[in-house]
C-alpha cells in the first residue's frame, strides 16, 4: 500500500536571512522579498513587521516568519547554523 505524502511549504511574508558579521552582527530582514533594513535582536524584527503592517503572533511559527541560518536565538557567528 503507497500512501501519499502531503509536502507544505510555507510562503511568509517575513524572512531573516543568516547572521552577518558585524558590530555588532546582524541579520538582514526581507519582507514580501524586499530587504528592509537588519535585525540585531528579535525585537529588530518584530519593529520592521510592524513598519510593514504585520501583526506577528508567534515567531516560531513557519507561516508568519522564515529564519535561514538559525532560528528567533540565534544572533551571533558562532551560534549560527
Amino acid at each position: 500500500m503507497t500512501e501519499s505524502a502531503y509536502l507544505y511549504m510555507a510562503n511568509p511574508r517575513i524572512t531573516v536571512l543568516g547572521v552577518q558579521p558585524g558590530s555588532p552582527p546582524f541579520r538582514i530582514v526581507e519582507i514580501d522579498g524586499e530587504v528592509v533594513g537588519k535585525a540585531k535582536t528579535v525585537t529588530d524584527v518584530l519593529d520592521a513587521a510592524v513598519m510593514a503592517g504585520i501583526t506577528v503572533h508567534d515567531l516560531d511559527d513557519p507561516d508568519a516568519v522564515r529564519w535561514v541560518g538559525g532560528d528567533k536565538f540565534t544572533w551571533d557567528l558562532s551560534s549560527a547554523v
